[in-house]
């Protein structure tokens, strides 16, 4: 029998790498999951919504593999698109199969007909495969595409098309993975050479980009005596080992970088496009060094930009670096950081009151207990917030999220894409409330395929961030109450071991107990509802508004929940 567009395409994607595909069978998708089940290469994980198999599958490229997920006709596909944005925004590598109604039915507003245009935003590369000559040509595109620009790439395909026999004049490319290093002409280097040794105070920011260059950047960092702050996607490639360490910026951060920044003479941002601009409010030069070079300026005012890998650009710019021996700046940065860090364990010293354990108790006593090369996932809010302050770096540990996209319900799926493709390494999910309800339905896909993920649930019952944000806003909170359920409870119901933790007495135990467990495992941990922490540098302007909103609920009788608030941001003003 001849060779079926949809054995070509299983062929095609095991032989680029691809080791499993996330998704929910049916219709469009049937004749291709059976190509799949025959030829054995591949593995298809049978999620329950497709937007958590998304959310697998970008994992999968965050920790350096090839991720790719499916979606059937209509709804199918269109349950991808937010994780793929996240995937796209980030930089993993990911392909997506959307597959479609009858080519013959385009147009007539067929059942389940969408237009595929909508991953033109979430995608470098998309396009819908019609005839068994261009399968293989598009779809060797699209993985070209998601790998070597980082992100995604679309092929989609009629669900008929797929038995059909293969076109044998067709051209069938393998995927090309070219070995590249780019760094700036020596020209530019010398430029920004004459900028870092010309400046009396230079700060040193990095992002993700630093990722495989942490000797390089601690070698700059102690020729030019500058502070090194970075961003949370850097963290855990900065953080470690680092003399010079100033810790983040933004809501997450202290005031060691945050001051550096504005103070500084040069502000030298290394691998990171940051967003939260009103971070990097600075009167000082700036030189920014992207892998891609359209997104340089886009934050700040940028006098020098160059396009370059991290390691190499470093390399070739280190020789041209003269020592400098002034550091006062620097030691004044490393005092302000120890205030930081100071604050931080005070917070997480308290470890709270039954059924309001602290969450930032929580987070540390995930920290302690945690595998030296763990894998940890943060669900959007707060979530994020604590595991960003307390979960260190090692130097083989990782931390990722929805920190590009800011969407909720990140954590527990990809966390099952990090099970799969970590190569046995731990994996711990730091699960909202509000993000791991609302794809509850996936911890059967943990429960199916006996994944030994800790989901961790800060369990405060509220959308916490939000809160917060309406309240620096100047209105009251409202809507932003979670009734759950005992997601101890549930888990234990869809066959997984639950713990549910509300005495803080208990807490340190039921984590060690959680992470010894040869499985999958839940703890609930009843957090304080009341531990949301104001930013640093929270303004003047802001503080108003959280009187206003705050004598706004006064006016309302909503006398009990002004004086929790109160309670809960004392401790935090008290830092400000």
């Amino acid at each position: 029998m001849a060779k079926t567009v949809a054995e070509q395409m299983v062929t095609m994607i095991a032989e680029a790498g691809i080791k499993r595909i996330y998704g929910v069978t049916g219709d469009s998708l049937n004749i291709f999951n059976d190509a799949l089940r025959r030829d054995g290469r591949l593995q298809w994980i049978h999620v329950r919504h497709e937007e958590a198999g998304a959310y697998a599958a970008m994992a999968e490229g965050v920790l350096g593999g090839f991720g790719c997920c499916a979606g059937s006709s209509g709804p199918g596909h269109v349950h991808l698109i937010n994780a793929l944005y996240d995937a796209h925004r980030w930089g993993a590598p990911v392909l997506a199969l959307p597959s479609t109604i009858l080519r013959e039915e385009y147009g007539m507003q067929s059942f389940q007909e969408t237009d595929l245009r909508m991953f033109d935003g979430c995608s470098y590369y998309n396009q819908l495969a019609q005839t068994p000559k261009q399968a293989p040509r598009m779809l060797q595109q699209a993985m070209q595409h998601a790998l070597s620009l980082k992100g995604v790439g679309i092929c989609g395909f009629g669900g008929d098309l797929l038995s059909q026999p293969v076109d044998e004049a067709a051209i069938v490319s393998p995927v090309y993975r070219p070995a590249t290093l780019v760094r700036p002409a020596d020209g530019e280097l010398a430029k920004l050479a004459s900028l870092l040794n010309g400046a009396g105070k230079v700060v040193i920011y990095g992002g993700i980009g630093c990722d495989g260059a942490h000797a390089q950047v601690m070698e700059l960092a102690g020729r030019l005596q500058a502070p090194v702050g970075y961003t949370l996607k850097g963290k855990m490639f900065l953080e470690y080992d680092n003399p010079f360490d100033t810790g983040m910026t933004g809501f997450l951060g202290g005031t060691a970088t945050t001051d550096a920044i504005r103070d500084c003479d040069v502000l030298l941002m290394l691998g990171t496009d940051f967003p939260w601009k009103d971070f990097l409010v600075t009167k000082a030069r700036v030189a920014q060094i992207l892998d891609r070079p359209e997104r340089l300026g886009r934050r700040v005012h940028v006098e020098l930009g160059l396009c370059g890998d991290i390691g190499p650009t470093l390399d070739a710019l280190l020789p041209k670096i003269k020592q400098k021996r002034d550091a006062e700046f620097l030691k004044d940065r490393l005092a302000a950081r120890a205030g930081d860090r100071e604050r931080l364990q005070k917070h997480a010293a308290d470890s709270g009151k039954s059924g309001a354990i602290s969450p930032e108790y929580l987070a540390s006593v995930i920290d302690k207990h945690a595998d030296d090369d763990a894998i940890f996932t943060s669900d959007t809010g707060m979530t994020t917030v604590w595991a960003g302050r307390y979960l260190r770096a090692t130097g083989k540990r990782r931390l990722f999220g929805s920190y590009s996209h800011g969407s909720m319900a990140s954590a527990m799926p990809q966390a099952i894409g990090a099970a799969l493709s970590g190569g046995g390494r731990q994996v711990v999910a730091c699960c909202g409330d509000g993000g791991i309800s609302m794809l509850l339905g996936d911890v059967m896909t943990v429960a199916q395929y006996q994944l030994p993920v800790k989901l961790v649930v800060f369990n405060n019952g509220s959308l916490g961030m939000v809160e917060i944000e309406m309240q620096l806003a100047g209105i009251p909170d409202y809507q932003t109450d979670l009734p759950n359920p005992k997601f101890a409870q549930v888990a234990e119901a869809c066959g997984i071991k639950g713990i549910r933790v509300e005495d803080p007495a208990k807490l340190d135990s039921a984590v060690q107990e959680a992470f010894a467990h040869d499985g999958p495992v839940l703890v609930d941990v009843t957090t304080d509802h009341n531990a949301v922490g104001m930013p640093p540098h929270t303004s003047l302007k802001q503080l108003r508004a959280y009187t206003i909103s705050q004598a706004r609920m006064l006016l309302e009788g909503r006398r009990v929940e002004v004086l929790q608030h109160l309670e809960k941001n004392l401790k935090y003003l008290g830092d400000l």
